[in-house]
């Protein structure tokens, strides 16, 4: 995760004075959980496997891998997406070879007794890299098939700010050409886009317009989209949407969408408590099972694990975890 975010402000200049009702289902599944490691007083990889394991947390997305996080996991049947650092992503797409090499070393050792779902070529891309994100997920595709490696997908994790026209929801389009090719590929591979969808961003760069309420997936008003005459209750809904409205424009209808991110921070700036975060990370936890007004159940993964005090950037990208370092809750979570 960055620090700054990308959010249309036509969407956010839209949210006028909006609410939220949210019928809440009981009993739902687990959510995944983002084990970021940029901290210097971490737990041992073992002990976090542990945790996960401990809190009932199906899933789990790294950023990068790690041989010893990966060992911990064997056996275990926790779902695990895998990073691929974006400082290698020049090399990987000029050189099939070294996708090979990468899929050799990160892949082919853990699996099966690793349940690596997705590996997400890069993380928030932006500028000129976006166009090294297509032959990277191509070379690694073809690194995956000549290993015979199956059941492992490549996709890339984008922020909000790949979709222009996000208001109303099925205005959504894909900003940049790269997008299309990439959605493109996805429905051909069968692959999910992985996309981080962060409604506290959209709020606190918008308080006037946009309620906490609506924000946190708390009572208010609804908002139909007058396009499809679906019906919003809350950002979070809304934003994924915006991004299934740009795949189907795309020519990508059928590809879904797995939050690869979404939190709230608890200290450290604006509208960051832990009542606050708690009220969020909660309620998506909750709400993943019922999934938006259009395609439905969201495979969602809540960021983060941990406060991790080694983070760049503002205060609040510390404090965006479930868990103090030393593994006592930040605030009570219900992961189920």
């Amino acid at each position: 995760m960055v620090n700054i975010r990308g959010f249309s402000l036509v969407f956010a200049a839209a949210l006028l004075l909006l609410g939220v009702f949210i019928s809440i289902p009981v009993g739902v599944q687990s959510v995944g959980v983002c084990y970021g490691m940029i901290g210097n007083d971490l737990p041992s990889k073992s002990d976090v496997v542990q945790l996960y394991k401990s809190n009932g947390i199906t899933d789990m997305r790294i950023y990068l891998p790690d041989v010893e996080a990966m060992n911990a996991l064997r056996g275990t049947g926790i779902g695990l997406i895998v990073g691929v650092a974006n400082d290698i992503l020049i090399d990987l797409a000029a050189n099939p070879a070294s996708a090979a090499s990468w899929v050799d070393a990160n892949v082919k050792p853990f699996v099966p007794a690793v349940n690596i779902k997705y590996i997400a070529v890069g993380n928030e891309i932006s500028g000129e890299p976006t166009q090294n994100i297509l032959p990277v997920m191509q070379n690694i595709n073809a690194a995956l098939a000549a290993a015979s490696i199956t059941g492992v997908k490549a996709s890339t994790a984008v922020k909000l700010d790949v979709v222009t026209n996000t208001f109303p929801p099925s205005a959504g389009v894909f900003a940049a050409p790269y997008m299309t090719a990439v959605a493109k590929l996805l429905r051909c591979t069968g692959a999910p886009l992985l996309a981080n969808i962060y409604p506290y961003f959209a709020y606190i760069g918008n308080k006037k317009d946009i309620s906490l309420n609506y924000a946190t997936f708390q009572a208010g008003t609804t908002v139909p989209d007058p396009n499809t005459d679906l019906v919003y209750a809350n950002l979070f809904d809304a934003m994924v949407d915006s991004v299934y409205a740009a795949l189907d424009k795309a020519g990508a209808a059928g590809v879904s969408i797995v939050v690869s991110e979404s939190g709230w921070p608890s200290a450290g700036g604006d509208s960051a408590t832990i009542d606050i975060a708690r009220t969020y990370v909660q309620n998506l936890i909750k709400h993943a099972k019922k999934g938006t007004p259009k395609p439905g159940v969201i495979e969602t993964y809540v960021f983060a694990m941990f406060n991790e005090n080694q983070k760049p950037g503002e205060a609040t990208e510390q404090n965006f975890g479930a868990f103090y370092p030393n593994k006592t809750a930040v605030y009570p979570i219900n992961f189920q």
